[in-house]
């Protein structure tokens, strides 16, 4: 193998599983070091810079950071990094003076960002400073999109998300609310440079076709649209015997939600599996302490009504059948169909992108599906002056999803905007320092213990399921903050290698806890990672090669089990390992964005 490259940014951002992992990639290590030294109001501005809204994920983000977290690979439980976040947003002081302070030296450029949600108030965080005027346009009261309309309150209180949407319109967003955008020609007309479409996914998916269906229709409500209703008191009861149709978290909002607002007997019907649930497996276990029982393997058949009145559904019963590569197939088990009593039926099967107000003459670009064509990269539509972003651009995600969106989006206006390439991406910001003190002493906590994942406590049923506005999970206290804090492996700290100082004497390699450091003869990939010191069987994670040694070996170190504990650099007579900080920030629209702590 040649030598590793390290000055390539992503060598080392690949290692930090968890920031690798994030859509946004936030500096994970970095803030969670923060938390630990009670510095809570930089932790939440690590955050700020590249997620927005660390006390709205902090409560709600679907966590891909977690099963990439090297500490789970330790203790099989993962540092609570999302719980973390909300350490960070819950215990900060006022952290106005830290953001960007208008008003801003106007570039003379007017951009229209049509939706309220993550996506949109991304872009308008990115472009405001940079002097842009921008013009946000919802159908809602206030900002927030579906972060306000979908999440319950029970998991997202209101003055939350308040506070983060405010910190981003407070820039200087010209708000346009309880406007419904009914035609992009017209936007168009009104002068815009640019225009971002964030309008996320908001048709919710129905059984039109199924039996019944139009009978019992005043008893029938679509998942979103009933959550929508209930977020903005359209609507405040439900029937007390209720089915929720659907395995995903909008399914889990609604049976939780019902249980709130008059129900007594909710059911969860899924066609699958109860493993093969879409929904976040936390969402799934709040739904079952909360003693809402799941239906597996139910195909719904019909709707069943007398008299005008839904009295239930019919379900046919089936079996999974996985085939040598995983995939799924339902297939009849030939029992008995299932009949479940109901006075209301919840339909949370999955959500649609829905473009009416886009005139199809305008020469944007729809695909079969009828989703907007769009670059990948730079979220440009085949109207050059129209991108888009979050549920809206390649259908539903995530709050997490949508923000990076939108970063990347608002480099493309601004680059737009300027004449420049959208293809010449601006680099991320990276740095790497040393974090040596003395010869056996780090500027890191580098102790490396088997500690179990503290819980999140929770809330009183007696309290939460007659209230849906109480918040069912409190946090964590500042004290078990930092107990959770101290579990992070620090990963950002790299393992660094000077060959010129190796005298290859193999102390590194005694000490490693993990046995991840060999020194062999070169070869190709697949036969080094057959004579490592121990098994390297992720090839999802690199080797760490070095250039070739004095006696014609190189040093090959598995980064995927590395705890990057630094006992190789404490233990190496001659400093050719060293430990150092590796931090890595996408770089945001006009590359002005640093992270200072």
């Amino acid at each position: 193998m040649k030598p590793t490259n390290i000055d390539d940014p992503e060598y080392f951002h690949k290692v930090v599983d968890c920031q690798y992992a994030c859509p946004a990639h936030t500096p994970v290590p970095e803030y969670i070091r923060l938390i630990a030294a009670e510095r809570y109001s930089d932790a939440y501005m690590v955050n700020w810079e590249s997620n927005v809204f660390p006390g709205v994920l902090g409560r709600t983000c679907d966590r891909p950071c977690e099963p990439a977290c090297r500490r789970g690979r330790v203790d099989e439980e993962p540092v609570a990094i999302c719980r973390l976040k909300r350490v960070a947003a819950d215990n900060k002081g006022d952290v106005r003076s830290q953001m960007p302070q208008g008003p801003f030296p106007a570039n003379g450029k007017k951009i229209a960002l049509i939706g309220g949600g993550p996506a949109s108030l991304t872009v308008a965080r990115d472009l405001v400073p940079l002097g842009y005027e921008v013009h946000l346009y919802c159908e809602q009261k206030s900002g927030g999109g579906m972060m306000r309309s979908q999440i319950p309150s029970f998991r997202l209180p209101e003055s939350v998300l308040n506070e983060e949407v405010d910190y981003v319109l407070d820039l200087g967003v010209h708000t346009h609310f309880n406007t419904y955008v009914s035609s992009l020609r017209d936007i168009r007309s009104k002068g815009y440079d640019a225009i971002f479409v964030g309008t996320g996914a908001p048709r919710g998916k129905d059984l039109s076709m199924l039996p019944g269906r139009d009978e019992a229709r005043d008893h029938i409500h679509i998942g979103i649209e009933w959550l929508a209703s209930i977020a903005f008191e359209h609507t405040n009861k439900i029937g007390e015997k209720v089915i929720v149709l659907g395995g995903g978290n909008t399914a889990m909002d609604c049976c939780r939600t019902s249980l709130r607002v008059g129900g007594k007997s909710v059911n969860v019907v899924v066609r699958s599996p109860i493993k093969d649930m879409k929904a976040s497996p936390w969402e799934i276990e709040d739904a079952i302490h909360e003693g809402i029982p799941i239906h597996e393997n139910l195909v719904p058949k019909a709707f069943i009504s007398e008299n005008g009145k839904l009295r239930g559904m019919t379900f046919e019963k089936v079996k999974a059948i996985y085939d040598e590569n995983g995939k799924r197939s339902l297939l009849p088990s030939g029992e008995p169909e299932v009949f479940i009593e109901a006075d209301d039926v919840l339909i949370a099967i999955g959500q649609e992108n829905s473009f009416p107000w886009i005139e199809r003459d305008l020469g944007l670009e729809f695909d079969k599906w009828e989703m907007p064509v769009l670059d990948p990269v730079t979220f440009q539509s085949s109207l050059s002056n129209v991108f888009f972003g979050g549920d809206s651009a390649f259908g539903p995600k995530n709050v997490i999803t949508a923000v990076a969106h939108g970063h990347q989006a608002a480099i493309s206006i601004d680059l737009y905007c300027n004449d420049q390439s959208l293809k010449e991406r601006p680099s991320p910001y990276t740095n790497l320092v040393s974090q040596k003190m003395g010869i056996h002493e780090w500027i890191y906590d580098n102790t490396i213990a088997n500690d179990d994942r503290f819980k999140v406590p929770h809330a009183d049923q007696s309290i939460t399921l007659k209230d849906r506005k109480k918040e069912v999970e409190l946090g964590f206290d500042s004290n078990t903050g930092f107990k959770e804090a101290q579990r992070c492996l620090n990963c950002d700290v790299q393992t660094v290698f000077v060959e010129d100082r190796c005298i290859e004497c193999d102390a590194c390699v005694d000490i490693c806890p993990t046995s991840c450091i060999t020194f062999t003869q070169n070869g190709e990939e697949t036969d080094l990672r057959t004579r490592l010191s121990a098994p390297s069987n992720n090839l999802s994670q690199d080797l760490y090669v070095s250039d070739t040694l004095k006696t014609s070996r190189v040093m090959v170190k598995d980064e995927d089990v590395c705890l990057h504990c630094g006992l190789c650099a404490e233990r190496c007579p001659t400093t050719a390992w060293d430990m150092q900080q590796f931090l890595y920030q996408v770089t945001k629209a006009g590359n002005t964005c640093q992270i200072i702590t």
